[in-house]
């Protein structure tokens, strides 16, 4: 266990954003599995550019890659044409 005060505190702050960080990244698969399981184009359309910000934020705090993250755009996005 830490014993500096600075240690102490970052030991709370990331455990902090530990959990907000896999509450988003769970949010956001949760969200792509709806879309890869919807059947009707227009809901999954309109899905789709919710679901695309949620990638692009988890892209920008680095909880994934980007190009992951344009990856996984790309494939839904193609997903949601072939509808």
């Amino acid at each position: 266990m830490a014993n500096h005060k600075s240690a102490l505190k970052r030991i709370r702050s990331n455990e902090k954003k530990r959990v907000l960080n896999r509450y988003q990244h769970k949010t956001t698969r949760n969200a792509i599995k709806a879309i890869r399981l919807a059947t009707d184009k227009s809901e999954a359309a309109a899905k789709l550019s919710t679901v695309i910000s949620m990638i692009d934020k988890l892209a920008k705090k680095n909880i994934i890659h980007a190009n992951k993250a344009s990856n996984l755009k790309s494939k839904l996005t193609r997903h949601v044409a072939s509808l």
